[in-house]
């Protein structure tokens, strides 16, 4: 069959959940057998989101291939167990980027470059781009922002024009919110009239709306929003809040979107899609009420979405242990060692998040200490394993003015030191070590019990490293370098064999881990967690 596009666009108001919204049907389609992927236009003149402020956007996600991408690739990749890759997240920076190298090189035989047809017909490849692989029988196309903003209108003119030459090989759904007036005690539809209406008035007619809300939108209330808005009655349908994202494909299944979609592509829906693998995890979600606290030590901890994958991770591994996940942000500049033991002592374990930058630093420290020295299953990862690192040495080596030149440029003591094919970079974007790398673990340690295997590939976003010079010292004083590239060495993982479960990487485990293929490591981590609590609680 010829591939499919499928544009999702929002309105009334940004973070309604677009992507949430993606992914369920990426997962419906999936499941129903289609080879489907999903694309996140962002409309932000950065070229990535690799230079931002989780402040500004939250997590940055790294592919496979090594790209800084949106924290919607995440969901993505757990609502579909496919990996993404560079060409699944598009930026206007990344746009006019291409658009001004062409002109560089006299592609466009001395035309004046405009944004019509130039920057609309390069935004037009990349959204093609997936469908001409020919690996896909659908690509999910998520426009960034909300219709009426200025960032978005090239997107949306690319998105009119595919839609008159593709015909019925495309599809757009849009996304609104349905407020309620609590005074009124109503739900107000005119919103979502006039989101629609700017829509129309760019060329694009919607063929689906979801309406996002927090009340239940009766018969009478869908068919008048579909009579003011051009769209057909059972194709209106509203995504109520749910208590958590993994239940939003079950409930749109509920609402006919995936059967829906395919109707108006021209294809006869077959059977029920195979959501039993699925639906098993919102079983145990649903059953599980026994706790494993967990505390996540980090800077940006009033910013959650600035650890997305790592809380993921972590409610998929305790949701498959039967666990209720109670997750603990604990802001690492608050953390000394007068309040540490009342932070951190009745926690069944501790992550140390990743980051950059020396602000929280010591915090880390000091919560490292005292989960070594209470011998409190820990996970650091990346900063965190660094941080690790640094502890050890200060507080066995005896090393005390050991850090980071990260921290430290003039340290004595590197134990963390720059790489050494970072030492002549100077540009921010894109220049860090990226994407999955080959790890080799040590048989019979802890981490390779883990896995399940001695050899395996996770993704890095870093610029320093553990110094292979201490390396020696600190084997012989107990923390073990158990995992390491294969090609150049590089220490990947140590741990303690002498503690509970002490594992730090300088990989990002969290960001391969899906609903449906839990990350390994971060499965014995809970288990570990768990053991712990019961052994507190005999």
């Amino acid at each position: 069959m010829e591939t499919k596009y499928i544009f999702v666009t929002g309105g009334v108001v940004s973070s309604l959940g677009k992507g949430i919204i993606s992914s369920s049907l990426a997962c419906l389609l999936k499941a129903r057998g289609f080879r489907v992927t999903i694309q996140k236009f962002d409309p932000y003149i950065n070229i990535d989101p690799g230079t931002l402020n989780p402040y500004e956007h939250g997590e940055c996600y790294v592919t496979v291939d090594g790209h800084e991408a949106d924290l919607d690739l995440g969901h993505y990749e757990r609502f579909t167990n496919t990996p993404t890759t560079r060409a699944n997240n598009i930026t206007t920076g990344r746009i006019y980027q291409n658009v001004i190298d062409k002109e560089r090189r006299g592609d466009y035989l001395g035309k004046t470059v405009q944004i019509i047809p130039h920057v609309t017909d390069e935004i037009k490849r990349n959204i093609m781009a997936l469908g001409k692989t020919g690996d896909f029988d659908f690509v999910i196309t998520e426009i960034g922002g909300v219709v009426g903003d200025i960032e978005s209108l090239p997107f949306l003119e690319a998105v009119r024009q595919l839609r008159w030459e593709l015909e019925k090989d495309t599809l757009c759904v849009h996304l609104t919110y349905v407020p309620y007036i609590a005074a009124a005690k109503e739900l107000k539809t005119k919103p979502t009239q006039h989101s629609v209406k700017q829509l129309q008035q760019l060329g694009i007619q919607p063929d689906v709306l979801v309406l996002r809300t927090e009340h239940e939108i009766d018969t009478q209330m869908r068919k008048k929003i579909a009579q003011f808005c051009n769209v057909a009655p059972e194709a209106v349908v509203q995504s109520l809040d749910a208590k958590s994202i993994y239940k939003v494909p079950v409930l749109m299944h509920e609402q006919h979107l995936d059967e829906i979609v395919l109707g108006k592509v021209g294809i006869i829906p077959l059977g029920q899609p195979d959501l039993g693998p699925w639906r098993e995890f919102l079983t145990k979600m649903d059953t599980s009420s026994e706790p494993v606290t967990i505390g996540l030590v980090g800077k940006y901890v009033e910013l959650q979405d600035a650890y997305k994958s790592i809380n993921e991770a972590l409610f998929q591994a305790a949701t498959y242990a039967g666990r209720k996940l109670d997750l603990r942000y604990i802001h690492s500049e608050k953390v000394n060692p007068d309040n540490v033991g009342a932070q951190l002592g009745d926690l069944d374990g501790v992550i140390i998040a990743p980051g950059f930058g020396q602000r929280g630093i010591e915090g880390k420290f000091v919560a490292l200490e005292w989960c070594r020295t209470h011998d409190v299953p820990t996970f650091g990862i990346c900063l965190g394993m660094q941080c690790m690192v640094i502890e050890f040495a200060r507080n066995v080596l005896g090393l005390k003015e050991a850090n980071s030149t990260e921290m430290d440029p003039h340290t004595p003591y590197n134990v963390i030191d720059l790489m050494e094919e970072q030492k002549s970079i100077h540009n921010m974007g894109g220049t860090m070590r990226l994407g999955a790398y080959d790890c080799r673990l040590a048989p019979g340690s802890k981490v390779a019990a883990a896995y399940g295997a001695t050899d395996v590939k996770e993704r890095h976003r870093h610029r320093f490293e553990f110094n292979n010079d201490y390396r020696e010292r600190f084997e012989q004083a107990g923390m073990k370098c158990v995992g390491e590239n294969p090609a150049t060495h590089l220490v990947e993982v140590v741990e303690l064999p002498s503690h509970r479960w002490f594992i730090g990487t300088q990989y990002h485990p969290e960001y391969s881990s899906t609903v449906l293929s839990p990350s390994p490591l971060f499965t014995d981590f809970i288990a570990a967690a768990i053991a712990y609590r019961d052994e507190k609680n005999v």
